[in-house]
């Protein structure tokens, strides 16, 4: 079972930012560590909210093992943290970043060759698997068991890639923008099942006995967060640090209850 804890709070700049493609300033600030910033004295960060345990918001505060891994990094360059919270796909594509809307994004994202073509990946910080998630007690156990019936995915994510390339072709996938809708349809009975990573909805299944995992599909997915493309070596470096620090470890564990095994 995963702990809900409350992580240390990050102001949540914007909760609907202006619409995709709108550029910033291209002024920015560097660090005496050569560490280059579309603030001055912060750390901003692209995300897209919910998406528990990884980052949401509580308290009017957005908390989850995401940000809390990349406070590490700021804390040690004697950095402040915002956090923005924009759609999916202009994270996946690298647009947030390249319009200076943040310094580093974030969201439990699958490093893949797509994204590595647009953006910068930090080394991966978290390993996960693609689950299915049913109404518990359903008698739905695999991908197979979907023939005829309704699964709901998540806009632009692998877990989806997988399940229509995995699926039987009679499965009606049903495609939500944001993790919070998708899982709210498998407990409301919207649809038969759900796909997404593992440590959203193992999380969401331990707050909702209604639901539960029923299998997991071994992907071989690794999460990274990433910056601009060719653009900022010395945050990747910081970043990469914290990462591989005990104060990363101290993070896992506040979140999900165990110590990491890489």
């Amino acid at each position: 079972m995963f702990p809900r804890s409350l992580a240390t709070g990050i102001s949540v700049a914007a909760l609907a930012l202006v619409a995709a493609g709108c550029a910033k300033d291209d002024t920015t600030t560097t660090t005496e560590s050569g560490i280059s910033l579309v603030k001055d004295g912060t750390l901003t960060i692209c995300t897209h909210l919910p998406y528990e345990p990884f980052e949401f918001t509580q308290g009017g505060e957005v908390v989850g093992f995401d940000p809390g891994v990349l406070e590490i990094a700021a804390e040690a360059e004697g950095l402040d943290t915002e956090v923005v919270d924009v759609a999916w796909e202009t994270i996946t594509t690298g647009e947030a970043l390249n319009t200076g809307q943040c310094d580093v994004a974030a969201g439990a994202m699958t490093i893949n060759d797509e994204r590595a073509a647009v953006m910068d990946f930090t080394d991966p910080y978290f390993t996960a698997t693609q689950a299915l998630m049913t109404k518990t007690g359903s008698g739905i156990t695999s991908l197979e068991d979907l023939a005829g019936k309704k699964v709901a995915v998540q806009d632009g994510t692998t877990g989806a890639d997988y399940v229509r390339e995995n699926a039987p072709a009679d499965t009606e996938v049903i495609s939500f923008e944001d993790s919070s809708l998708m899982q709210q349809a498998v407990l409301t009975g919207k649809t038969d099942a759900g796909v997404n990573d593992n440590g959203l909805l193992n999380y969401f299944v331990s707050e909702n006995p209604e639901v539960e995992v029923v299998t997991e599909f071994e992907t071989g997915e690794e999460y990274g967060f990433s910056v601009k493309m060719d653009g900022n070596d010395d945050l990747l470096t910081a970043i990469n640090d914290a990462i591989a620090s005990d104060d990363y470890d101290t993070v896992y564990e506040k979140w999900f209850g165990t110590a990491p095994t890489q």
